[in-house]
């Protein structure tokens, strides 16, 4: 007479345990993943994009046709062809192969910046928000002084105080996003503490810092995603704001900033292609990380996932 409800129930708890396996969870997140993209066309267009500019600065050196470095004064000047598609600048090198190999650098900038900012922002913004007190009233001068300044001003000061190397410039640009992470995750933790799932959580015999870890934080990180794929965009303008104007990475080295200041001089006398597609990839790249935004908070929402 007991068999049955015995069978059932050893069925429901297998079932139960075999959804908490960790090869279920990643098969769901994986689902889960292949849904955002599915259900939205732009977030997967902007993830091939993505694609490409990461195969961009894996592989530039392999993909690119010269030597970025190489100069012939023979071919200086060269309008696109299909032997330079890019043309060549003015002491001869490809334009297309230094665009390509600028990616890499560009990038480890921008993913460098951001990721300095996330995680000091995060942890200033999550202590703030949780403990309060006189922590959080420092920390919001602190912010509030930060963001008085205007931000590539700012960032001016930093790397022409410290020299222009690429990690001043990853310094530089972490210090003036790092505000936008510490407001926002504060904001999202304040809300969220005394919340029934926090408080149960605690109930539970959790640590407060395992409570803010791992039951609150998480529920912040959607709104973050949007704000990082905007930092990403906004850290290669910086950089490339800073070479355009002398403060950024010196010349010859590859990089968008410096491609476009160096080609701005010659669009008058009709070499518009020095200037003009540095200055595209960089629109493509910033255009790219704008669209990831809402595809990233899609993906790590815990309410969106089944």
């Amino acid at each position: 007479m007991t068999a049955t409800p015995l069978k059932s129930e050893t069925n429901t708890t297998s079932n139960l345990i075999d959804a908490s396996t960790p090869a279920s969870v990643n098969h769901n997140s994986f689902d889960h993943l292949i849904y955002v993209l599915r259900s939205n066309p732009v977030t997967l267009l902007a993830f091939a994009m993505f694609a490409f500019l990461l195969l961009c600065a894996l592989f530039g050196p392999a993909i690119a046709p010269y030597d970025p470095l190489q100069t012939n004064a023979a071919i200086a000047l060269q309008a696109p062809s299909w032997e330079h598609w890019f043309g060549t600048d003015n002491v001869g090198r490809d334009v297309f192969s230094r665009v390509i190999v600028a990616t890499r650098l560009d990038l480890s900038i921008s993913v460098a910046a951001v990721a300095l900012s996330f995680v000091a922002g995060s942890v200033l913004g999550a202590i703030a928000g949780y403990w309060g007190g006189w922590l959080d009233i420092i920390l919001n001068r602190f912010l509030d002084t930060i963001m008085a300044f205007p931000l590539f001003v700012l960032a001016m000061g930093i790397v022409a105080a410290l020299g222009n190397t690429i990690e001043n410039i990853i310094y530089a640009t972490a210090i003036i996003n790092m505000p936008f992470y510490a407001r926002l995750v504060r904001a999202e933790v304040n809300i969220r503490r005394d919340a029934g799932f926090a408080r149960a959580a605690k109930l539970a015999g959790n640590s407060d810092l395992r409570v803010l870890s791992m039951h609150i934080f998480p529920n912040a990180l959607p709104p973050m995603m949007v704000q990082v794929s905007l930092n990403l965009g906004w850290a290669i303008l910086n950089a490339a704001g800073l070479s355009f104007i002398g403060l950024g990475v010196r010349p010859p080295t590859p990089e968008w900033g410096i491609m476009v200041a160096e080609g701005a001089n010659f669009i008058v006398s009709g070499e518009w292609w020095l200037a003009v597609f540095p200055g595209l990839w960089l629109m493509i790249a910033v255009f790219t990380f704008n669209l990831l935004g809402d595809g990233l908070r899609d993906i790590v929402d815990p309410r969106k996932r089944s």
